[in-house]
């Protein structure tokens, strides 16, 4: 087994930095784009089924079973249709990040006190405009935090993409777990645990942020 040795790691960091840093934004770049994807589709259906119980109930019900496919199964299924690289890790992560979605909007929307509803409706709003005006800004705080619960759970999934070829820091791992024992094994291996551990800091950081400047004042806790 490779001795850790700091001083080397920190060696093999200045020689490969060019290289993190490309891994680091392949990683971010997948993780943005399934998010965005799996955001509208999850808002989006949250929005067609919050009010009926048959399809809110399939909507997460599916969401949920999808979830509960190992990863590495969903990818290696998808390689006879899609191939490797990017498609089958994106289509991946963006089924992965859809029930904390769609289940978020679902709650976001229901938690709306009926009193509320009543009142916009008094004033002659339609119940699309009572949905999208009303209820949708009260609900986005939960939503955002869907999102972010998404986002954390992508970020280490897409590390896993490298299993298909796809991008990000988990070629990095995968390069190091399958050549424990040579020099820079552990390097690898580290490096890109590390990195993607550094990743998900920032980017709930982000969500942070997005939550406390996109939430009405008055829905601040």
């Amino acid at each position: 087994m490779t001795q850790f040795d700091f001083g080397a790691l920190l060696t093999f960091w200045g020689r490969k930095y060019d290289d993190i840093l490309t891994l680091v934004g392949e990683h971010l770049l997948v993780v943005t784009l399934a998010l965005a994807f799996a955001t509208i589709i999850g808002v989006g259906v949250g929005l067609l089924v919050w009010d009926r119980p048959i399809g809110r109930s399939l909507a997460v019900t599916s969401a949920a079973v999808i979830l509960t496919i190992p990863s590495l199964a969903l990818l290696a299924a998808m390689i006879p249709i899609f191939g490797l690289g990017w498609i089958p890790t994106l289509i991946g992560l963006t089924l992965y990040s859809l029930l904390p979605i769609i289940r978020n909007t679902v709650v976001g929307l229901r938690e709306v006190a009926p009193a509320i509803m009543e009142s916009a409706k008094g004033m002659g709003m339609s119940p699309a405009k009572v949905l999208m005006s009303v209820q949708l800004p009260m609900a986005w705080p939960v939503i955002v935090t869907g999102v972010r619960v998404a986002a954390q759970l992508t970020i280490g999934i897409a590390a896993i993409g490298a299993y298909v070829g796809g991008p990000g820091l988990g070629q990095m791992i995968f390069q190091g777990l399958s050549s424990l024992g040579s020099r820079n094994a552990l390097n690898y291996a580290l490096t890109g645990t590390v990195a993607v551990i550094l990743l998900a800091l920032l980017v709930d950081a982000i969500f942070n942020t997005i939550t406390k400047y996109t939430t009405s004042k008055g829905l601040r806790a």
